[in-house]
């Protein structure tokens, strides 16, 4: 539910297709393997979380705080990650195809592997990211 208060929950695997975590509070939350597409998570607060393997395509984290999370292996593909902190975050592997990524804070993020155009990260803050190639964006 929006606004919910769910910090360090494990929700393994758990089918969340469609939810409402609006403004929710999932501070080092186990969202691994979990399915999240078209899920509503915008201003959610997902710091440290282990998002490993996960289906968030089409789902809307704008303004999210996901600083520090483990978004490897992640489908992110659609989704909306605009003005999203994202500082240290592990997106090593995931698939950002069609991602909005504007305004959104990628400091420090690894990106190594990931599936991402350029062009899609042009609007994006990428200060210290380890880029899709392995090189550091100054």
């Amino acid at each position: 539910a929006p606004g919910s208060y769910l910090a360090s929950i494990d929700l393994k695997k758990a089918i969340l297709n469609e939810a409402n975590l609006s403004e929710a509070c999932l501070d080092n939350a186990n969202l691994k393997q979990a399915n999240l597409c078209y899920a509503n998570l915008a201003n959610a607060k997902l710091s440290s979380s282990n998002l490993i393997d996960t289906n968030l395509s089409f789902s809307n984290l704008s303004n999210a705080n996901l600083s520090s999370a483990n978004l490897s292996n992640a489908n992110l593909v659609c989704a909306d990650l605009s003005n999203a902190n994202m500082s240290g975050v592990n997106l090593s592997g995931a698939t950002l195809s069609g991602a909005k990524l504007i305004e959104t804070y990628l400091v420090g993020a690894n990106l190594k592997d990931a599936k991402v155009s350029v062009a899609e990260l042009s609007n994006a803050y990428l200060k210290d990211a380890i880029m899709p190639d392995g090189s550091k964006h100054n």
